[in-house]
């Protein structure tokens, strides 16, 4: 006797992948979050990202362009049009020489920041973590405090752009030697991240470290005053000798960042359902954790350590798109570059002629986004 189906019985599910792995991540051929409401509530959903990635890249625009034509040196909006159009003037140092590698050093350091966030919270689980957690900050200051102590014995200290491509290159190396740390004690190496397990490894290694900066800078204050130039988190003085290191590093892994979503989503699944669908675990976190380092690393190196954008970025994208990682980390990298571009303009004109670090307005303009999307519970589940 042949046995009838009914007609709403859910489809089988495929070898290796348990029914219940059925969910936003893994319906379709081109991974489309399953709906309620079939195909026309997956073209709603599509539009609305396609929608929301476009005003989001024209934002980061807008706030680049304002970011040239806004500063502490108050200068005509013709004087800066003229600047940008090789006419000259008494504004061409400013805008060539301070405000445009200032502006499209904000959007790296922004994309950067944003990326790595939505990465570090795939790879650990956890809606609630950041780049930070790796170590990647402290990392950092504790490898540049180190350079500027012993840099004159050891005959690395420079001044000018030498001395920018050596802090940069000590922050970088710090950050990823305490990277690969919290990594190798989080178990990445082994059998994939625990997320437990990792965050209190970097929790751990960031105590140490900071408790090492302190110490070295407490009792110098010549060196307690180079480094607090760079630990403000600013991208005040910094030009093409910043821009450019930076965005050779940013550019090519925030492509491979944009490129990984699918996988992302694999994993943020659990280890379990993540090598039913193919992924395996301690590569994706071994690979994830580069790509963290090489993101935050080079934005810390280049513009000091700049907190929170990271954490909150990916927040509000989730609330905006849904947890899919394909849009999640693009629209969190464009999201924490206006934040950054923003900050750092509100900073130049809040207090003229002195300006406030955009680490610190950054936290200002983040914290209350975050405020409110945790208490309106619009952070989609990981």
């Amino acid at each position: 006797m042949s046995t009838q189906h009914p007609v709403n019985a859910p489809a089988p599910a495929r070898r290796g992948v348990p029914a219940s792995a059925a969910g936003p991540h893994t319906a379709g051929r081109g991974g489309s979050a399953a709906l309620p409401g079939g195909g026309a509530a997956r073209s709603r959903a599509a539009r609305r990202r396609v929608l929301w990635a476009i005003g989001l890249v024209v934002a980061v625009i807008v706030a680049a362009i304002g970011s040239v034509f806004v500063g502490a040196q108050a200068l005509a909006p013709a004087d800066v049009v003229d600047a940008l159009l090789g006419r000259g003037g008494e504004a061409a140092l400013f805008v060539h020489e301070l405000r445009v590698p200032r502006a499209l050093l904000g959007v790296v350091v922004g994309l950067a920041l944003g990326a790595a966030g939505a990465l570090m919270q795939a790879l650990t689980r956890n809606p609630l973590a950041e780049p930070g957690l790796l170590g990647v900050n402290a990392g950092a200051a504790a490898a540049v405090v180190t350079g500027l102590a012993f840099g004159g014995a050891l005959g690395l200290r420079a001044t000018g752009i030498a001395g920018s491509y050596v802090t940069m290159a000590l922050a970088f190396v710090g950050a990823a030697a305490a990277s690969a740390l919290v990594l190798l004690v989080g178990g990445a190496t082994s059998k994939g991240t625990d997320p437990v397990r990792l965050t209190l490894a970097g929790a751990a290694l960031t105590v140490v470290l900071g408790a090492y900066t302190n110490a070295m800078t407490l009792n110098q204050p010549q060196l307690f005053e180079d480094f607090v130039h760079w630990s403000v988190g600013s991208l005040q003085g910094r030009g093409y000798e910043s821009l450019w290191p930076v965005a050779s590093v940013v550019l090519p892994a925030l492509v491979v960042a944009c490129l990984s979503g699918r996988w992302l989503n694999a994993l943020a699944l659990g280890p379990e359902m993540g090598r039913a669908l193919g992924a395996d675990p301690r590569r994706l976190a071994v690979a994830g954790g580069a790509l963290v380092v090489a993101l935050a690393g080079a934005a810390t190196a280049g513009a000091g350590p700049i907190a929170f954008v990271g954490l909150a970025a990916p927040l509000v994208v989730r609330g905006l798109v849904g947890p899919d990682y394909r849009w999640v980390v693009p629209l969190s990298a464009c999201v924490a570059a206006v934040v950054v571009l923003v900050a750092d303009v509100i900073g130049r004109v809040v207090m003229p002629p002195s300006e406030v670090e955009t680490a610190v307005v950054a936290a200002l303009l983040g914290a209350p986004v975050f405020i409110a999307v945790v208490r309106r519970r619009r952070m989609a589940r990981l």
